[in-house]
């Protein structure tokens, strides 16, 4: 072989190695996406498991509440479904979240709901789960953050493009999460 075969050899091996760096590297950072989504839904269908346990517990006490009762129970329900992409999970989410911190700011107003031992023990384990999903939230946006940053960054964003790779969105909060609560407007709807 010719010295020019072997470098025509060394540089065809050596873009190939690029290219297949470049393709694993993509798939690993969409991968890691997926993975960090998994881990969320994980811990929202823990949520979702103890949804109801909480729900029947305040029911007992909160008659004036059913509407905000029934409204969490209808979005469960549409969680639990199975029938939502990332985004409109992510919207439904939100969803929730604001309705039960509608019956958080409502317990106040029961005292005896907020002694009863299965109440507490529910709320605590509320707690812990938002917990989980709030840390699992700050991890899948680091992943969608890279993975972004992949998609869109010279040279791995040629790829991309051709595997059909976009940016995907964060999970962000939505403008009445970062709003205080007003326990007032609660009760006077």
């Amino acid at each position: 072989m010719t010295t020019t075969t072997i470098i025509i050899i060394v540089a065809i091996a050596l873009i190939a190695l690029i290219f297949i760096i470049m393709y694993n590297s993509l798939i690993s950072k969409r991968n890691q996406v997926t993975n960090a989504f998994a881990s969320i839904d994980a811990y929202l269908k823990k949520r979702y498991d103890l949804i109801p346990n909480l729900i029947a517990t305040v029911k007992q006490y909160m008659k004036h509440e059913q509407e905000t009762l029934t409204r969490v129970t209808e979005l469960r329900t549409k969680a639990i479904s199975g029938k939502l992409n990332e985004n409109e999970q992510i919207a439904l989410n939100n969803e929730l979240n604001n309705a039960l911190r509608a019956i958080n700011v409502a317990v106040e107003n029961y005292p005896e709901l907020k002694a009863n031992t299965n109440f507490l023990q529910l709320q605590g384990a509320m707690n812990e789960v938002e917990e989980q999903i709030s840390a699992s939230r700050r991890a899948f946006n680091a992943s969608i953050n890279i993975y972004n940053n992949a998609v869109q960054m010279f040279p791995t964003n040629i790829f991309a493009a051709i595997m059909g790779m976009k940016p995907k969105p964060s999970f962000e909060a939505n403008e009445v999460e970062r709003q205080n609560i007003s326990a007032k407007d609660l009760f006077n709807q």
